[in-house]
């Protein structure tokens, strides 16, 4: 089955993101793509933190949840759609959530991002929990490829909680690395937990220079169980394709059954 990862650099005009995300998702799928997986942030990379409570939607129903909905039902495909700002308990924050829906365009899980990206190194800094509530789930869903893991870009440093989702065909990891630590971080982390958790990881990116003058690291890519690079997106608006094949997930693991292996469990906070 083949799966895609969506590349944007998305802007503050949430029209101009969804028909570019729409166009990219139509290329997908022409060319053969079953799941398609959107980056962190695809409505939305506003000019300041806070533009993103403005558009913040309860969960249901709202034109970035129905959008997703009905691009899922019109293409046929499992949509994995990036994050989308849910409302919060929480006043003057929102979640930051991955809806996922089946080809029949129903919702089939939601995860809220668990672990809120901080970041100080001279003038660049960021601070994701003063406008985002953290999640308290570890979720997982089944799919035509199998389970699939849900995690969104500064979960990939925390690999307690990738354990905690259990035996995984795929694991997806939408973000928005900033430059500055995707040039040193991203890939290596990446095929660490394909190669620790020995199933396939899709990464979808933000990829480029925004309007607000920040800078996302791109290199959307397919990895399998092995820890080797399938496809590869460097930089811009694009798309990463490729197949994902559950007997070299079987022979990976039959070889070298390191989860067999394993004698400490997840951490209990899970």
């Amino acid at each position: 089955m083949k799966i895609a990862a969506i590349q944007m650099i998305s802007t503050p005009n949430i029209a101009d993101n969804m028909a570019t995300a729409k166009r990219l998702m139509i290329s997908a799928v022409d060319a053969g793509a079953r799941l398609l997986l959107l980056p962190e942030y695809w409505p939305l990379m506003g000019m300041h933190e806070t533009d993103k409570l403005r558009v913040a939607e309860a969960p249901g129903h709202g034109q970035l949840q129905d959008f997703l909905a009905d691009m899922a039902k019109t293409l046929g495909v499992w949509v994995i759609g990036g994050t989308i700002p849910l409302q919060s308990p929480e006043e003057s924050k929102v979640l930051n959530s991955t809806l996922v829906f089946n080809p029949q365009g129903m919702l089939e899980a939601r995860y809220d991002k668990l672990h809120l990206f901080g970041f100080r190194k001279g003038d660049e800094s960021y601070e994701e929990a003063r406008t985002i509530s953290a999640g308290d789930k570890v979720v997982s869903v089944e799919t035509e490829v199998g389970r699939v893991g849900l995690s969104i870009c500064y979960d990939l440093r925390f690999p307690e909680l990738y354990r905690a989702m259990g035996n995984c065909s795929l694991i997806v990891v939408p973000a928005a690395f900033t430059y500055t630590t995707g040039q040193a971080h991203w890939e290596i982390l990446l095929r660490s937990r394909a190669i620790e958790n020995q199933c396939y990881v899709l990464a979808s990116a933000q990829g480029g220079k925004h309007a607000n003058g920040r800078r996302t690291w791109g290199h959307s890519m397919l990895i399998d169980p092995w820890g080797k690079i399938v496809s590869e997106f460097s930089e811009g608006e694009g798309i990463v394709i490729g197949e994902l094949d559950k007997a070299l997930i079987h022979s990976v693991r039959e070889s070298l059954p390191a989860l067999q292996h394993r004698r400490l469990k997840a951490a209990s906070m899970f």
